[in-house]
């Protein structure tokens, strides 16, 4: 069995709006609507939704009802972290199979990309979607002085879905929150630290963005507009 966890449960704090960046009208329809639609067409199983705690009314009559998705299972409400929302997720699930944890922000998703995704995860058991980054990156000190400069041929910038064999990722965030361990920014970064399963980069899509600013509002709406959605 596959699920598809995704999330929509960010303040969204830099899209300096009232309405959370989920919720924005994209073109015509909900952000979170377009990252739903192409895990519905998916081979996925099921669909659990995360929301802000007081949000599930809404969710529920203007997003699920609305557009009647038949996947989701579930909607629940997240915790004050990301890694909070994610374990509450897993805890919901059947202990069993396969997850894929998406950004809702993630809007470009495609059920190719999925399906990629799916196929991955039954070889390697942990696989993370990215692409190779196209600038160069800085390490630097805590006073913005540059200390190092990595090959830019070791460097991804990460995306979601993020795949895994349901057993590695439960218990690698049962272990994570036993250990108080917070200081964590991706699902892979837990497996990473709590587990010996090494975890596989996949290609994504350069146009697989994350819409956290207004400029990505733009671009999002850009892209749309050039026939790259995913519905």
């Amino acid at each position: 069995k596959v699920t598809a966890i995704v999330l929509a449960a960010g303040k969204g704090s830099r899209m300096h709006s009232e309405i959370q960046k989920q919720y924005m009208t994209l073109l015509d329809r909900p952000v979170i609507t377009y990252a739903l639609e192409a895990f519905e067409k998916s081979s996925v199983d099921e669909i659990i939704l995360v929301v802000a705690p007081g949000e599930i009314e809404y969710a529920q009559e203007n997003i699920l009802d609305k557009y009647d998705y038949k996947k989701v299972s579930g909607i629940i409400t997240g915790g004050a972290e990301r890694y909070d929302s994610v374990y509450k997720a897993l805890c919901s699930m059947p202990e069993e199979g396969y997850v894929l944890i998406h950004d809702g922000a993630r809007a470009f998703i495609t059920p190719e990309l999925i399906e990629f995704c799916i196929e991955q995860v039954k070889k390697d058991k942990s696989c993370v979607m990215g692409m190779p980054v196209k600038d160069t990156i800085k390490i630097v000190d805590e006073d913005c002085y540059a200390v190092s400069t990595p090959p830019r041929s070791t460097m991804w910038q990460i995306q979601t879905p993020q795949s895994f064999s349901y057993p590695l990722v439960y218990e690698a965030y049962r272990k994570m929150l036993a250990d108080e361990d917070s200081a964590i920014t991706d699902d892979a970064m837990v497996v990473e630290r709590m587990t010996n399963q090494p975890v596989k980069l996949i290609e994504g899509n350069y146009r697989n963005i994350k819409i956290t600013t207004p400029e990505d509002m733009l671009i999002a709406e850009m892209y749309l507009k050039q026939g790259t959605s995913n519905i």
